[in-house]
């Protein structure tokens, strides 16, 4: 799955959701290519009730295919702990080692935050619009590695939920490894970032 340049998210929807569950999809097929599930924990669900989501501590496994109950096919995971200002978000491999993090940007009008390698290299930079639907990721020289793109779901799901869709385009030259922060940084626009 992380030889792919092009993914489809699309989240589920569902009434009072205390957890998100996205489909990854090949976009020109709309074959399910992966799937990512929030697992926060109990205690933390019962704490959604009471506390803003995007201050609580969280975490998001990927998986490839259509099953998130075999752990042979996780890919990587998404980890955020408590915040209070500016967020930090760790993604790891599959056997739990830190593969690299996100660090949001104090002061951004459309939402930025940074990607840096498990070496603490800066990958790029991910900076939205003034509206914050579509997204660059961009590296040190500002030249663009791929886009994060918001689409439209039709009036009803979008007047009605909070569910998204949205396309993550990378760059031809995208390694594998790039590949998997970047996804990671997708999905955590709108996992971590911009669910409420």
């Amino acid at each position: 799955m992380l030889n792919r340049k092009n993914f489809f998210i699309r989240e589920h929807v569902g009434f009072m959701k205390l957890s998100d569950t996205y489909d990854i999809l090949d976009p020109e097929t709309q074959k399910q290519v992966g799937i990512a599930r929030e697992k926060p924990g109990t205690l933390i669900h019962v704490l959604r009730f009471l506390v803003n989501k995007r201050l609580l501590p969280t975490k998001v496994f990927v998986y490839e295919g259509e099953n998130h109950e075999d752990e042979s096919k996780l890919l990587f995971s998404i980890q955020r702990g408590v915040t209070l200002f500016r967020s930090r978000v760790n993604i790891h491999d599959k056997g739990g080692a830190i593969i690299g993090w996100l660090k949001s940007k104090v002061f951004s009008l459309g939402g930025a935050f940074y990607v840096y390698d498990a070496a603490d290299n800066e990958v790029a930079f991910v900076k939205g619009d003034w509206k914050g639907w579509n997204f660059r990721f961009l590296n040190k020289s500002e030249r663009e590695l791929g886009t994060i793109t918001k689409k439209w779901a039709g009036i009803g799901r979008e007047l009605f939920t909070s569910a998204d869709n949205y396309m993550i385009a990378l760059n031809q030259e995208a390694t594998p490894a790039q590949a998997m922060l970047l996804l990671a940084a997708g999905l955590a626009v709108d996992t971590v970032y911009k669910e409420r």
